[in-house]
């Protein structure tokens, strides 16, 4: 019988663990999740600033575009969204996407379809996105061990192509930790290649709010060629952003087709996320609370010898090792009414399969000291 291979499929990943899920989530917030009539502390959400629980004022905008940007979908709205966000990171040009996912993919497609010379330079614990993106260009493709700029210079020294890109997470969503930026900015710049960051989970929370490359100062700034930033982490909304030079904006409206073929982001999903941005910017409390609670997990978790790994990021990872571990803890901790995410591979590697926890401005301490206890009972 055709495509029976589905259910032995399925029955395999069930016996190593692997099995994905949906859960239907009834209520949700920063700081705590219903699910099937229960509530838990959520230490699972992207929403590391809380902005998603704060109101929104009038929107009267319409709910959908019509049609793709290069019929009649490009609106006055997408435009002022697009200005904004080059105004704000100093880029001449931006495009907006559905989706982190459509962004990254498609950018790195556009990128090389017109020209066979080239080489992407991809960070090993990059994105899903990114991989497929690069595997789908033009271009060779290589990796480079993660955040070790000696493999990345060795890398790039040795490429003949003409265009190199390299490619990297401004934090890393699986690990939590940073990206050397300025070190993979001042490469690019001696071996001629361009850098593109993905920041999803470092715009809003790094840099006072404008993200990774972005420091206190200006002699701090590493600013990307390419940057792309998602909606829906601390901005609390949905859809993503591509910052560029003006040429290259140009030329993925020729050849991106998930841009060309797709119907443009609704004028209300823009309301949103200009008002959400609004709220970012002026969330300087909200950060300066997301740093304590992380300082204060990280603090509790070394005097109950829990070894998280080196992340000053939202995202803190415990290692457990085998998935069926994985699972069973998380399922102890919802026991206990703590909601957070077994990873499992192949999203990390084998025997990496972790507790991902994250914190957001919305925790208080006593949640806090609550998840740490409950850690402590299933390990």
């Amino acid at each position: 019988m055709a495509f029976d291979y589905i259910n032995d499929a399925l029955e395999t990943r069930r016996q190593q663990h692997l099995l994905r899920r949906r859960v239907l989530v009834e209520e949700v917030s920063a700081h705590s999740i219903r699910v099937a009539g229960k509530d838990y502390l959520n230490f699972a959400s992207n929403d590391y600033l809380a902005l998603g629980d704060l109101p929104l004022s009038g929107l009267d905008a319409r709910s959908g575009a019509h049609s793709s940007p290069l019929v009649t979908g490009y609106q006055r709205c997408h435009q002022a969204l697009e200005q904004r966000f080059c105004d704000l990171l100093g880029y001449q040009a931006a495009m907006l996407f559905p989706s982190g996912f459509s962004a990254n993919i498609s950018v790195l497609k556009a990128l090389f379809a017109e020209n066979n010379d080239g080489l992407i330079v991809q960070d090993k614990l990059n994105h899903a996105s990114l991989i497929d993106g690069g595997l789908q260009a033009n271009a060779a493709m290589q990796r480079f061990n993660h955040n070790n700029i000696s493999h990345l210079k060795a890398r790039l020294s040795k490429s003949k192509a003409k265009n190199k890109l390299v490619v990297s997470e401004g934090v890393f969503s699986m690990d939590g930790d940073c990206a050397p930026v300025a070190d993979i900015h001042a490469l690019c710049r001696a071996h001629d290649a361009w850098f593109m960051l993905d920041d999803a989970h470092g715009f809003g929370v790094l840099g006072n709010g404008l993200g990774t490359a972005y420091g206190e100062t200006d002699t701090e700034r590493a600013r990307p060629d390419i940057l792309v930033i998602t909606f829906g982490k601390a901005l609390a909304s949905n859809g993503a952003v591509v910052l560029a030079p003006t040429p290259v904006i140009e030329l993925l409206l020729q050849s991106n087709r998930d841009y060309i073929y797709s119907t443009a982001v609704s004028p209300m999903q823009c309301a949103v996320t200009d008002q959400r941005l609004t709220q970012l910017l002026d969330a300087h409390a909200e950060r300066q609370q997301l740093a304590g609670n992380i300082a204060y997990f990280r603090e509790r978790c070394a005097q109950a010898s829990l070894a998280l790994m080196d992340s000053q990021t939202p995202i803190q990872p415990l290692i457990v090792g085998d998935s069926e571990s994985a699972l069973q803890m998380q399922n102890d901790l919802r026991e206990q009414g703590i909601w957070l995410s077994a990873i499992r591979p192949p999203t990390v590697a084998h025997n990496t399969a972790r507790l991902r926890i994250t914190l957001t401005a919305a925790h208080q301490k006593q949640d806090i000291d609550t998840l740490v206890k409950a850690l402590e009972s299933c390990r």
